[in-house]
């Protein structure tokens, strides 16, 4: 099979779907902690906007210019941040990572929906483009923890 024939594939009608309907696909008017996170190879971005309250994202809002892989895992994570600890969201991160470069399990409920993007595995140019939702959430909530022990 050709490595065109198998990127083809790569786009895959679930992978459309969430490009196209991505949650919280609007930045927050007043967020806590906004982080914007560029791919060099592929010129992706996506900028997040976090609130945080007990501990736990509160609201959350992305611009997302990137790849439908790209689109696909901010919609995964767009439809899952909201409640969630900054350790779950950065075990969520550390697992999509493995998961793409070593094989590793599905992340963790209720990341598990990034499980879609396995077969992007193989395309390591789209690795950067993939993770960066989860990047950005990462050092936003890292950020907005920071602003909360101060």
């Amino acid at each position: 099979m050709s490595g065109e024939t198998d990127l083809i594939k790569l786009y895959s009608g679930r992978i459309l779907e969430l490009a196209a309907d991505i949650p919280h696909n609007t930045r927050l008017e007043t967020p806590q902690v906004s982080v914007k996170k560029r791919s060099p190879l592929c010129g992706s971005t996506v900028t997040v906007d976090i609130s945080m309250q007990d501990g736990k994202v509160s609201d959350y809002g992305q611009d997302v210019k990137a790849c439908a892989l790209g689109q696909a895992a901010a919609s995964v994570v767009g439809g899952a941040i909201i409640g969630q600890t900054p350790e779950a969201i950065m075990a969520a991160r550390d697992a999509l990572r493995a998961m793409l470069k070593e094989d590793g399990p599905t992340p963790p409920a209720p990341f598990d929906g990034l499980e879609v993007l396995r077969p992007a595995a193989s395309f390591k140019n789209r690795h950067a483009s993939i993770m960066l939702a989860l990047d950005a959430a990462c050092e936003a909530v890292q950020e907005a923890r920071q602003i909360h022990s101060a």
